[in-house]
């Protein structure tokens, strides 16, 4: 090789090799805190890096064209950490900033949180009535191309980029789903996902619902203000927790929320590498608005992280029920560490485990009671259309006294009944709740008549 371009060449060399190590402490002390690294580790990093800088001041001097040098680094980046797990990335700026929307305000696009599942861009489930949600898509959907363009290789990050832009404007999703035989399109109209996270209503006098779709920064205030409102008329007397289709959040909403049901004992604990961040978490025994009521925890393959920490709690700790099917299966944490550029790198540095030490990474939350969603979605278990022949279908029966002029006073209104009858899930929740209420009372004054 040319003196010239042997000369040239170290020049390059010295120069990456400062930037990169320099870049590499920075990163490495702040992330890593107190971690050792030994001398060895040290010297081999040391040797990697020099491989590094060597093969870009190459392909800066002789690649067929002239390569961006900005964009080649940050895709080293990301291979680097896309190599370690699926929820590792490199946040450029403007992701960086996406993140924060996405927890402390709202942001424009169709309504999905996404992953990499064995490679491939996977959903984890919709935000409930966000363009995605509507349209039709599911947990576990695999997203193969975002306006024909393929999503191999590409991050989390990159599609949300792809997937988001002005409200009001198209995004065109190629999806595949288990049990088709080819990719279908979905063609969405992107719009304001809402900030909004907690909704509820009164199923009948005493029994309540509390949706939860995600844990941003207010939902624990959210939560605290519907069931103050679901108690208005009367104090609960139980209460069904939806925890179906939330794609996780905040590791510290998710304790807090948990909080609300637990009178005290472990929620759960973290554990990493680095000592400073074993935590653990803990129910306060403060005063808590109310009696501690029957409780059925709704979750399904679309439940995932911060919602599988509350299921797992108030499983572990008998608190309540858990109803559906098994969720996502996402027990790590991950911290995001800001960097100077105004970019932020998210890294995997904890594992978290139930009260119970179950760790329910890629086995998820099993319910207690296993209830699939029907595709009918009527719920009933009555076959067909054929009608049902009682005492009262029979002509010339004999009346009950007082029937005629009796009118039968529906269980729920008719907006919920409809609720009901349209998710097969929520009508096997509301059962068991009535049977959990019901026992509560005989517990209270065994062998007194219990009026209904």
């Amino acid at each position: 090789m040319p003196d010239r371009l042997n000369n040239m060449l170290t020049s390059r060399i010295d120069t990456r090799c400062l930037l990169s190590l320099v870049l590499f402490f920075i990163l490495f002390s702040t992330a890593l805190a107190r971690a050792e690294i030994s001398e060895k580790q040290q010297q081999e990093t040391y040797q990697q890096l020099e491989s590094f800088a060597a093969i870009l001041s190459i392909l800066q001097e002789h690649y067929v064209e002239e390569i961006d040098t900005k964009a080649v680094i940050e895709g080293a980046i990301n291979g680097l950490l896309l190599s370690l797990d699926p929820h590792s990335s490199y946040l450029k700026p403007e992701h960086y900033r996406e993140f924060q929307e996405e927890t402390s305000g709202a942001f424009t696009g169709i309504g999905i949180e996404i992953t990499l599942k064995d490679g491939v861009l996977t959903v984890i489930a919709p935000i409930e009535d966000t363009p995605a949600a509507k349209a039709g898509i599911k947990a576990n959907d695999r997203i193969i191309k975002i306006n024909d363009e393929f999503t191999k290789g590409k991050s989390p990050f990159d599609a949300v980029k792809l997937l988001r832009g002005p409200k009001g404007s198209e995004v065109t999703i190629s999806i595949f789903r288990e049990g088709w035989q080819e990719l279908k399109e979905f063609t969405l109209v992107r719009d304001i996902i809402p900030l909004q996270s907690v909704r509820s209503y009164v199923i009948r006098p005493g029994l309540g619902y509390l949706r939860i779709t995600n844990f941003q920064r207010n939902t624990t205030k959210e939560a605290r203000e519907h069931l103050a409102r679901l108690r208005q008329a009367e104090p609960l007397q139980g209460l069904i927790l939806d925890l179906r289709n939330n794609p996780g959040g905040l590791l510290d909403q998710a304790v807090n929320v948990a909080d609300l049901f637990l009178a005290e004992g472990l929620i759960v604990y973290t554990r990493g590498r680095n000592q400073d961040l074993n935590l653990t978490y803990e129910a306060h025994r403060d005063e808590k608005t109310e009696s501690f009521y029957p409780l059925v925890v709704l979750v399904n393959e679309g439940s995932a992280s911060a919602a599988e920490i509350v299921a797992g709690a108030v499983q572990d700790h008998h608190r309540g029920v858990i109803v559906g099917t098994k969720t996502f299966g996402k027990g790590s944490v991950q911290t995001i560490i800001p960097l100077a550029d105004g970019a932020g790198l998210r890294m995997t540095t904890a594992r978290y485990y139930t009260p119970n030490g179950r760790s329910i990474q890629a086995t998820g939350i099993i319910p207690d009671i296993v209830v699939e969603a029907s595709n009918g979605g009527n719920g009933s278990t009555e076959s067909g259309s054929d009608e049902v022949m009682r005492e009262e279908n029979l002509e010339n029966h004999f009346f009950n006294q007082g029937e005629a002029e009796a009118t039968p006073t529906p269980e729920v209104a008719a907006e919920i009944q409809e609720r009901l009858d349209q998710d097969n899930q929520l009508q096997a929740a509301y059962n068991i709740l009535k049977s959990l209420v019901l026992f509560a009372s005989f517990e209270e004054e065994p062998g007194k008549p219990v009026s209904r």
